[in-house]
């Protein structure tokens, strides 16, 4: 798919959630992008500020099917066979049959996720790396597109299990929607009062062209000059004293694709380092630790570092 229809694809899929999230049409385009590049969604925030609403509309807008969207409640007692599936020993057919378990779906959401067992937060690493899951030896390919969005309350400690490092750099994005402005609220007034808009949602894309789309990505041109900025950046976060632990290749990778979604999004078959600049921020500040011991102030520290060090490498300019 071409990078223009990309740019109209993902215009009609933003209107579309827009319909139900009122107000939020760029963190909707900071999803959008992680699902063209087939990563996946942190979403830190506090309960009630429409996550699980965004994702049932997401699915709703790809795929008419009921089948498309899953939600698992994650709770300390829940096992990983709870999300992968299980074999169980029918009776009636006198053999083992596979019951797939909620990650064999399109679009998961992933509530609470920091409140399980780390055990039970292991099942979703394969899944989210590598887009399959192996169940009693056996290797099952998991539906594309595979998209998750994970949520858990940051201001919220006790009976949790943080996210360990390794887990938290499967995401490509980490996101907060935040509360509403006053007008925005009064407009989610209006559209709930009487039934909720979702019901009404209409699917605006299906599954074979978002899969075209993802295809389409990786074509978009990715020059020389830009591949050396963002190595620039990922060097710069691990020199500098603001940061005790800078990014990885792979978060350097992260933000080379979601540099080319967003690209695409723009109607551009081509990166600029204004692209990278655009989706830094939600790429990286979840992958570098900072200095400062206070967990509630680690979210908007990182991000504060990741703007500064925008600032001080030296993009490429147009010669």
């Amino acid at each position: 798919m071409k990078a223009e229809s990309i740019r109209t694809l993902t215009k009609v899929i933003n209107a579309n959630i827009s319909r139900v999230i009122y107000g939020k049409e760029e963190k909707i385009n900071y999803i959008l992008c992680a699902l063209l590049c087939g990563g996946h969604v942190l979403l830190d925030d506090i309960p009630g500020t429409g996550k699980t609403s965004l994702a049932r509309a997401l699915a709703k807008s790809i795929s008419a099917d009921d089948d498309a969207f899953r939600r698992i409640q994650f709770t300390p007692d829940l096992l990983p066979s709870d999300i992968t599936g299980i074999h169980y020993y029918n009776q009636k057919e006198n053999e083992f049959v596979f019951r797939p378990g909620p990650v064999f779906s399109h679009v998961i959401i992933a509530d609470e996720i920091n409140r399980t067992t780390p055990r039970t937060q292991s099942a979703l690493l394969e899944c989210m790396e590598e887009g399959q899951t192996t169940i009693d030896g056996e290797t099952f390919v998991l539906p594309k597109p595979f998209f998750i969005i994970a949520t858990q309350n940051p201001i919220e400690s006790q009976g949790t299990f943080p996210l360990p490092e390794a887990q938290i750099d499967r995401f490509l994005m980490r996101l907060s929607l935040g509360y509403p402005a006053a007008e925005e609220e009064k407009a989610i007034l209006d559209g709930h009062i009487v039934a909720s808009p979702l019901g009404e949602l209409e699917t605006v894309c299906s599954i074979d062209e978002l899969t075209e789309a993802q295809r389409g990505i990786r074509d978009i041109h990715l020059s020389d000059a830009v591949k050396d900025y963002i190595v620039r950046i990922a060097h710069a976060t691990r020199e500098t004293d603001r940061l005790r632990l800078g990014i990885s290749p792979r978060a350097s990778l992260a933000l080379a694709h979601a540099s080319q979604a967003w690209a695409a999004m723009q109607g551009r078959d081509y990166v600029l380092p204004d692209d990278v600049k655009a989706v830094a921020v939600p790429v990286l500040a979840h992958r570098v630790v900072s200095r400062s011991q206070s967990s509630v102030r680690l979210a908007q520290s990182t991000e504060t570092v990741i703007e500064y060090l925008l600032t001080t490498v030296q993009a490429p300019i147009e010669a």
